[in-house]
């Protein structure tokens, strides 16, 4: 059905350019403007609904983590492995008598 709408040059204008930047037709982003308003389309709910089918497709067991946490778990996983290996070496060094330096490391860049 096809409905006609007046609007003032400038929000027409502003209508345009979005709808351009966005990559839609005004006309399809009048209809999504206006089924959000109307309560018909969520972004919210969209993001659960993506999140629970990812959740589903992973193995038994896994969690989903973001692409930002993962990375930040990735690098605590690293060093607590590298912290475990010299406090074992530490360890062997004083079973036997002798001393122990840490293995020149680069500093923690934040």
């Amino acid at each position: 059905m096809a409905v006609s709408v007046r609007l003032e040059p400038l929000l027409e204008k502003e209508l345009e350019l979005t709808a351009k930047r966005m990559g839609v037709t005004k006309s399809q982003f009048i209809v999504s403007a206006l089924e959000r308003a109307l309560g018909r389309k969520n972004p919210y709910d969209l993001l659960l609904k993506v999140q629970a089918e990812v959740r589903e497709s992973l193995p038994e067991g896994s969690e989903y983590l973001s692409p930002t946490k993962a990375a930040i778990r990735s690098k605590l996983k690293a060093k607590h492995d590298a912290n475990q290996a010299d406090w074992l070496a530490f360890q062997e060094a004083k079973k036997h008598g002798q001393t122990w330096s840490a293995p020149d490391t680069e500093a923690d860049v934040p």
